[in-house]
């Protein structure tokens, strides 16, 4: 059944707008929550050729003590990931999330998600994992095949959590952004707050009225705007010029806003945006 928020945690300083988003994204749509830990598969010491080998008795006791290492590594790695589990449960449930369960796994990210898209309503990922919060302007390794592989939707978060009152709809008058207009139409997620439905360069003055119509049918208040100027960096600057709380896009149409979600232009809004965005598939 597709019910359950999917919530990635680690120890990024991503990980607590990723519990704070998700908290608030479950109150907001009664759905329960599963917190997600994925732990990499450990690497096999392989037993080398040693046939012939000068210091064979020395060479298999270093072999050993890789071993043991490679198992205490592991224990470490499996402990902080519980309690990183726990510490984030107590987060969200402090935070009014009513039904939350904890799942740690063995594998790789992308296959792990994929394993849970069947009982997956929303994604929560953090823009940045541990081994990329160095530098605040990267992005996770893992984030883009994450986007293109997960077709339920994906809330991407950054460090600095505040309750959304407005998001951005990015609408270009194809069939991918009427669909996610639709989309956000039919969800209680962000019902309530206001839209800024906003079309960047070629105006289809007609498409746009209708979509927002449908909005303010739906009891949206609508802020309708048309921008010049490249799409990535129209969008982002608005947002900005407008204390967005979050930027919403359809992705994976055949339309502009596809190409925003391959290739190069994936990273470049991601790190152009200081917002969090939510990717409609």
């Amino acid at each position: 059944m597709t019910n359950r928020i999917i919530a990635c945690i680690d120890g990024s300083a991503s990980a607590v707008a990723v519990c704070d988003w998700t908290a608030w994204s479950s109150v907001r749509m009664a759905a329960p929550i599963t917190l997600l830990h994925v732990l990499d598969k450990p690497t096999a010491v392989t037993a080398p050729d040693l046939s012939g080998a000068i210091g064979l008795g020395a060479r298999e006791d270093l072999l050993e003590q890789l071993t043991r290492l490679d198992e205490q590594r592991e224990k470490i790695a499996l402990q902080h990931g519980k309690h990183l589990l726990a510490t984030a449960r107590q987060r969200v449930e402090a935070a009014g999330a009513l039904d939350v369960d904890t799942r740690q796994r063995h594998g790789h990210l992308v296959e792990t998600l994929a394993e849970l898209e069947p009982e997956t309503r929303l994604l929560v990922i953090g823009r940045q994992g541990e081994q990329s919060q160095r530098h605040a302007e990267q992005i996770g390794s893992q984030l883009e095949s994450v986007i293109r592989s997960v077709h339920s939707p994906v809330l991407v978060a950054l460090p600095g959590f505040r309750a959304p009152e407005q998001f951005l709809l990015a609408y270009d008058g194809s069939s991918t952004a009427h669909t996610a207009l639709e989309r956000v139409i039919a969800s209680p997620l962000l019902l309530g707050l206001t839209c800024h439905l906003v079309m960047v360069g070629a105006t289809q003055q007609a498409r746009l009225e209708s979509a927002a119509a449908l909005l303010q049918q739906a009891g949206f208040a609508t802020v309708v705007k048309c921008l010049p100027g490249d799409d990535v960096a129209a969008l982002a600057d608005y947002a900005d010029a407008n204390a967005i709380d979050l930027l919403i896009m359809g992705a994976y149409g055949h339309s502009r806003i596809r190409r925003f979600f391959i290739g190069s232009n994936t990273a470049t809004l991601l790190h152009r945006t200081r917002i969090p965005l939510l990717i409609l598939r």
